[in-house]
């Protein structure tokens, strides 16, 4: 009889299971938006304290973005420093103003944040005299 009321306990727990289960859910198209950083380059020289205009391509940026909110941070080598170089601007915009930070002297690029995450070309900062 034990054995009996197991099986239909179990039994009822499946069929309930399955007949509450929901299908998933569609999965939703996203834009997500990855623009070419063209300003800073290769060829760009910043000096601390000093500003500067970072430039992004907008001609393909689609026509819903996930995220338009923006921030750019600075990057030494491979590691995404903790340095914030503008915050809350539209990056349809393509274009926002920065001041330097005083840091060393050295190569860097900007990572610029919002649909997504991704960074320019190397390029040297110059930093203050004897910094």
């Amino acid at each position: 009889m034990k054995f009996m009321t197991a099986i239909v306990a179990l039994f009822v727990g499946v069929v309930s299971q399955v007949a509450t289960a929901a299908p998933a859910p569609a999965t939703v198209a996203r834009d997500v938006w990855d623009p070419t950083i063209l300003s800073p380059n290769a060829s760009t020289v910043w000096r601390s304290g000093e500003a500067y205009t970072v430039v992004w391509e907008t001609a393909d940026q689609p026509k819903q973005i996930t995220n338009p909110n923006g921030f750019i941070i600075l990057r030494s080598g491979d590691i995404e420093t903790p340095v914030l170089l503008a915050w809350d601007f539209d990056i349809r915009d393509g274009q926002t103003d920065v001041v330097v930070p005083n840091v060393l002297t050295g190569n860097y690029s900007v990572v610029l944040f919002g649909d997504s995450g991704n960074w320019g070309e190397t390029f040297e900062i110059i930093g203050p005299s004897g910094f």
